[in-house]
């Protein structure tokens, strides 16, 4: 059997292509680890599955040994070659040629789901690693009706994103997860599982989309406000990082805390996702 990293290399040479660093391309050569991460995200026939940047398609081809539907967004155009080359065939296969942050995700979850009586949504991909937060925090504000999404990230970036509110790898982000979300990591990937070999390891993560947010919350805009302004000046005090906009006075902020029952000279990362929320509110009032 050929393996993985001959054959993308053989798809590679056939298509006079190279990695393209801008975009952040690297490929996944091991064959287990692909069939893993599908196995995690636990892809069934009554799936729609949304791939975001599959690159040459080895992930995408054994989504579709798995899924009702796998729905590819690719933005580069060689790939896009390569893609419909090597699936046109599969009746379970779409692929859009677009910059998944501008595709209107809604209406082809709408569209897909109707037309093929799909029973739930999954995004299951490698990420680009330059634009993971966003595509990320895209899915998440969108309220798109999806069940999981079991991505490959950069793994400081998995830490991040998966940590608890406390945690020493807390920030800005971790809220916003813990908010939609319940998150874990699955595997851990290192460098030389990818070709080229990136200079960083990876981590598989997934966000299990929670049916409403984990804290209840007046204003949902405010609350993520607070929380930017908070971690925006990590190592001052909440007072004084909350003050800085001019906006709410540092003596409103102590009444708040006090009100609240915690500490003044408390920092961001140590604040939880309820006190974020009862501090919102309060200030919301």
């Amino acid at each position: 059997m050929k393996s993985l990293e001959n054959e993308t290399k053989q798809i590679l040479k056939e298509n006079n292509l190279y990695a393209n660093k801008k975009l952040g391309q690297n490929f996944l050569i091991n064959q287990e680890i692909i069939e893993n991460i599908v196995l995690g995200a636990q892809v069934n026939e009554n799936d729609l599955v949304i791939e975001i940047g599959p690159g040459l398609g080895s992930l995408t081809s054994e989504l579709l040994k798995k899924a009702g539907r796998v729905v590819c967004i690719e933005l580069d155009t060689n790939m896009v070659n390569v893609l419909n080359k090597r699936f046109k065939e599969h009746s379970n296969f779409r692929l859009i040629h677009e910059d998944v942050l501008k595709v209107d995700l809604k209406s082809i979850i709408k569209e897909e789901t109707e037309t093929y009586n799909l029973k739930s949504v999954k995004v299951v991909a490698n990420l680009p690693y330059y634009i993971t937060t966003p595509i990320i925090m895209k899915l998440l504000e969108e309220k798109l009706d999806i069940s999981s999404i079991t991505v490959m990230v950069q793994k400081e970036v998995a830490q991040r994103l998966t940590a608890k509110p406390g945690d020493e790898y807390t920030g800005a982000i971790t809220y916003a997860i813990n908010y939609y979300s319940e998150p874990c990591i699955l595997i851990e990937v290192p460098r030389e599982n990818f070709l080229p070999a990136p200079e960083v390891d990876s981590s598989v993560m997934q966000l299990k989309i929670l049916q409403k947010p984990s804290v209840k919350v007046k204003n949902e805009k405010e609350l993520f406000e607070i929380i930017k302004l908070s971690f925006m000046q990590k190592r001052k005090t909440l007072v004084n990082s909350l003050s800085s906009n001019g906006q709410i006075s540092k003596e409103q902020i102590r009444e708040i805390l006090e009100k609240l029952g915690m500490d003044e000279k408390i920092r961001a990362e140590k604040i939880t996702l309820e006190q974020f929320a009862k501090i919102s509110d309060i200030i919301t009032q």
